[in-house]
């Protein structure tokens, strides 16, 4: 069964969408605020959120952005305001689609079934193999011969972009842009550091891949020639 999270400080709106969600034949999941939405998502592993704008401690948009550094699910927001400049701060902050209210259920069901089979199109794409070495985004491991490795979120994130695209070179910048988003305050040197520590974590466990300094440009994987 498809678990869908229900995010709205409004408990008419929680208690409808349950409703109609469950007819549609979705478990739903509710949270009145974006804090105990994530800390269910802890508990429970839902396959899409539905998160309101306007909610007390963490608003959507905020919701939004944390359920994207932790999750690959989809997320529809909710809001009350229909201006560009809300669309735009929804968009930005890494939602899949938009929806304002007032709606129809039965347009937010449609919704949620085309996300669904966009997502689940590229379920494929989400294992990456290279040699005896495969990272996958869904479980969020990397397993080289007969070893998993959990690793942290960010270095998980730059190692599965760098296999998903062997022998091209990037950038720092673009790395980060990649990796820790656009508004990211820090400076190059976080890619640094965390390339070390995934060269540190590897070398001795697989030779499958190097990643390469290009010197005065940045990065690239290389996979081991067979």
């Amino acid at each position: 069964m498809t678990n869908i999270l229900i995010v709205d400080d409004d408990i008419h709106i929680l208690n409808l969408l349950t409703i109609h969600l469950s007819k549609d034949g979705y478990q739903v999941f509710q949270a009145k605020d974006g804090v105990e939405a994530l800390d269910l998502l802890q508990e429970k592993s839902c396959q899409l959120a539905v998160v309101d704008v306007m909610m007390p401690y963490l608003d959507g948009f905020e919701l939004t952005k944390k359920i994207r550094e932790q999750y690959n699910i989809p997320v529809i927001l909710l809001t009350a305001k229909n201006q560009i400049e809300d669309k735009e701060q929804g968009y930005a902050a890494g939602t899949d689609d938009y929806l304002v209210k007032p709606f129809e259920p039965k347009e937010l069901s449609f919704r949620i079934k085309a996300l669904l089979r966009r997502y689940d199109s590229r379920a494929d794409d989400s294992v990456v193999r290279i040699g005896h070495t495969t990272i996958d985004k869904k479980s969020y491991e990397v397993q080289t011969g007969s070893r998993t490795i959990l690793l942290p979120l960010k270095e998980f994130e730059l190692l599965y972009f760098l296999m998903s695209n062997p022998l091209q070179v990037f950038s720092r910048d673009r790395l980060i842009e990649q990796v820790w988003g656009f508004d990211f305050s820090g400076d190059e040197r976080t890619v640094d550091v965390h390339i070390k520590r995934i060269r540190e974590r590897f070398s001795t466990l697989t030779d499958d891949f190097q990643i390469k300094t290009v010197r005065g440009v940045g990065y690239s994987l290389e996979a081991k020639r067979s």
